[in-house]
């Protein structure tokens, strides 16, 4: 089976173009999707944050608060480490476990950090969605409400654009 690598910077439009594929019947496998259900109360590595991070992580209906967590790590690189060690394993096995129970000659496994992370995931081919810089911050700062400055700490997290598209073997143009 050919696995497609779908990735992009935060707000070039991965979700929109996973849906597209969906729509057409692609089998797609989505990270983002696996880290919210690893995030879930009773999960090992919701107990993990919660012990790490503490109570005050929580929300009233004691969910973790993806902002607040979102807020800390994107401001201390050392506990976005923490949590990068903690998800992406767990991510990426989850992964490569629903692939192995697709019976297609392709999927798309959209992995927003494929290019950052030193995982073990292998793919056949990488379609990077990219879009200018601009487009991105416009697009997170009305998805997401989120200031400015921490826009700029999430983009200088991930690969740079430049990186992205050199990477590629596809591109989409968003």
């Amino acid at each position: 089976m050919l696995k497609i690598g779908l990735t992009g910077g935060i707000g070039s439009g991965k979700s929109t173009v996973a849906k597209y594929f969906a729509k057409l019947k692609a089998p797609v496998i989505d990270a983002d999707e696996i880290v919210h259900k690893l995030l879930e109360p009773k999960t090992s590595a919701y107990k993990k944050i919660i012990s790490h991070f503490g109570k005050t992580f929580l929300t009233s209906r004691k969910l973790i608060n993806k902002k607040k967590l979102r807020d800390v790590i994107f401001s201390n690189n050392k506990e976005r480490l923490w949590l990068e060690k903690l998800l992406h394993p767990r991510t990426i096995a989850q992964m490569q476990g629903y692939a192995k129970k697709i019976h297609a000659p392709y999927c798309i496994m959209v992995i927003p950090l494929l290019f950052e992370t030193k995982l073990p995931i292998k793919v056949d081919r990488r379609l990077v969605i990219d879009c200018p810089k601009k487009t991105q911050i416009n697009r997170i700062r009305s998805r997401d409400h989120a200031g400015i400055k921490q826009i700029q700490n999430i983009i200088k997290t991930q690969a740079s654009r430049g990186l992205r598209l050199h990477k590629a073997d596809d591109i989409i143009r968003n």
